[in-house]
């Protein structure tokens, strides 16, 4: 996972937890469900790049 990726990944999460958080706040359950959507999707593109990662070690390429 190059540092671009972990970078943008970790903003998209920060993000999701800032709209769930207004969501909260705000009483906004719309909001709120984007954050977390936005959040699982950060989350996900990680598990994707980890295991790009595995694969890469494992097979030398």
């Amino acid at each position: 996972m190059s540092l671009g990726d972990k970078i943008s990944n970790k903003a998209e999460e920060l993000g999701g937890k800032a709209k769930e958080a207004a969501g909260q706040a705000t009483g906004d359950e719309q909001l709120q469900a984007e954050g977390q959507a936005d959040q699982a999707k950060a989350g996900l593109k990680g598990a994707v790049e980890h295991v790009k990662d595995a694969a890469k070690d494992l097979f030398g390429k």
